[in-house]
Formats: C-alpha cells, sequence, structure tokens
C-alpha cells in the first residue's frame, strides 16, 4: 500500500480494519438481499433523488447525482432497475465508467427521511425506446438509460443524516453564502472571464428549464 505523506497510522488489511471496528451484527447482515420486495420498493417509487457511483477499469472513481420527479427509477420487476439519462455537461463520467465496467452502486435519497436505500448491481446503456418511453418528462424521452441488474439492496441507517442534521430547516445553507458558478470558473480561467454573465445567463436558461428534458 502506498504510504500517505501526512501520516504513518494506517490501516492497511481488512484484518486490522475488523480489530478496530469489529464485526456487523447478524441483524445487519440479514437485511442484505438480492432483490426488491414490496417494502423495499417504497423507497425506489418514492425517491426523486440518487447518487450514482461508477468507477473505470483502473479503479478511478465517480459519483454523480440524478433527479426527477419522484419514481423517476422504473422498476422492470425485482432485480432490474432502468435509470433514464437526462441532458448534463456531456463529459459523461458516468457513463464513459459503465462501459469500462459495469459495477456500479446507487443511493437513493427521499427529503425529510434519514434512512437511505442502498442498491449494488451491474449496469449496461441502452437506447431501447419500448423501455425508454414510460420515462417521458414534459414531453421528451430520454436518449440514453442506465439499465441495472441488482446484486445487493438494503436500507442503510439513519445515523449520517442525523448526525448531519441534513433536513433541519435551521441548518440550511443561503446561497449566497457560497461562491457562484461564474466566480468558480474566474478563479480558474482568470479575471477576463465574466463571471456576472456567466451566471446571468445560467440563471435565464434554468428559470426556461433549458436543457433539462
Amino acid at each position: 500500500m502506498t504510504k500517505h505523506p501526512l501520516t504513518s497510522e494506517t490501516i492497511e488489511t481488512e484484518a486490522a480494519l475488523r480489530d478496530l471496528i469489529g464485526e456487523p451484527t447478524e441483524l445487519v447482515c440479514s437485511k442484505i438481499s438480492d432483490r426488491l420486495n414490496s417494502l423495499t420498493r417504497k423507497f425506489i417509487e418514492r425517491s426523486p433523488f440518487l447518487c450514482l457511483g461508477t468507477a473505470d477499469e483502473n479503479g478511478s472513481c465517480d459519483v454523480s447525482p440524478r433527479g426527477d420527479p419522484a419514481g423517476f427509477v422504473r422498476i422492470l420487476d425485482d432485480r432490474t432497475l432502468l435509470i433514464p439519462e437526462r441532458p448534463g455537461n456531456r463529459i459523461a463520467d458516468s457513463l464513459r465508467n459503465i462501459l469500462r465496467n459495469p459495477h456500479v452502486a446507487l443511493l437513493f435519497v427521499i427529503p425529510g427521511v434519514s434512512d437511505t436505500f442502498r442498491v449494488n448491481g451491474r449496469a449496461i446503456l441502452t437506447t431501447d425506446q419500448a423501455l425508454l418511453a414510460p420515462c417521458t418528462v414534459e414531453g421528451k424521452t430520454p436518449k440514453l438509460g442506465i439499465l441495472v441488474d441488482i446484486e445487493s439492496a438494503y436500507t442503510h441507517c439513519s445515523k449520517a443524516f442525523l448526525r448531519s442534521q441534513l433536513w433541519d430547516p435551521a441548518r440550511f445553507v443561503d446561497r449566497s453564502e457560497l461562491p457562484t458558478s461564474g466566480a468558480i470558473h474566474r478563479e480558474l480561467a482568470g479575471e477576463d472571464f465574466d463571471a456576472e454573465k456567466y451566471d446571468a445567463e445560467r440563471a435565464a436558461r434554468y428559470a426556461r428549464r433549458e436543457g433539462f428534458y
């Protein structure tokens, strides 16, 4: 294992990790399934947002958000999901990774709910219009979808959301307290970049929902 320049106190084996954190309980392990059921399906049906984890053939990872009206991920059967691919920035890290390495991880989030739902599986990209037609939103049918064969599916405990107080409105951050996208571009490109123009044009596109679907 490569040493880190800032510390020599690292965990390098699973045995050392288990000595530190212990083993999962039998009850925790028993919740992991290779398919959905009538109860766990509800987490996907009610979720308007997920995080998609992928990696390329060399193990370089990416995590990307996906969001739409609740239930946007189609449950084709208890072992198969379809995620519609909406227009984005065209960098396509997730899609290119799937072409190289089919293993994916999904984390489904429901607003106001501290439990999340995890799915691990294998994915392919599909252009099958018969499958994609039910994913039409605002009259736009996606050109592409991510078809996921479930290998493991289970609820994830609430501790991270409770510790972070993520859904507490008193903790919400005003957007104005953070740099705008234009300001970040200017930091990278130099002072000649017109951040205000970029932000105004971006806001106008979003107001028109341009490129959403």
